[in-house]
């Protein structure tokens, strides 16, 4: 009974959790809530000589910025977590749907560092090898093209000779 009592409450509190967290996300990160900030800075810095500038004065800022700062590492934490997630799956689907595609990088956040270390330069090479095989392809492409326009110019000239042995006749 009580792992079912402490899964009912994670399975509520969880959900709440994230949606605090991106809501006070969203809030926080509005330029409205920075000037917010600033303004209430800017109160503390002109209460300066009213408190003669007193150890209060500074504990006030400092305790203030200090609590706020502790919470918000961890809202932000969350929020980082949930759309490197969201990111990691819509990736990952994307893999798993494009044929030919390896099916190893769908869970490759699951891979050690190691791992993750061996299969980039894998994908390295792969893309070197790629790159190499394209800059092939577009020198061929210009030379095809270059031969293409020369044999023009050839037969336009061949053309013009023709009219030119005709002048020159007459």
């Amino acid at each position: 009974m009580t792992g079912h009592s402490d899964t009912s409450k994670k399975g509520k509190l969880f959900p709440a959790f994230s949606k605090f967290a991106q809501a006070t996300a969203a809030w926080t990160g509005h330029p409205v809530t920075f000037l917010l900030a600033l303004g209430v800075v800017l109160v503390w810095i002109v209460s300066g000589p009213i408190f003669n500038y007193s150890d209060t004065w500074q504990l006030v800022i400092n305790t203030g910025t200090t609590i706020i700062t502790f919470l918000m590492v961890f809202l932000i934490q969350n929020t980082q977590n949930r759309d490197i997630l969201t990111v990691q799956l819509k990736l990952s689907e994307l893999v798993l749907a494009m044929q030919g595609a390896e099916n190893k990088f769908a869970a490759i956040e699951d891979l050690s560092d190691e791992e993750l270390a061996h299969l980039h330069e894998e994908c390295r090479v792969r893309a070197e090898h790629t790159l190499s095989h394209i800059e092939q392809r577009k020198g061929e492409r210009e030379a095809s093209q270059s031969n293409s326009k020369n044999h023009q110019t050839k037969a336009a000239a061949s053309q013009v000779k023709p009219a030119e042995r005709s002048t020159h006749t007459h």
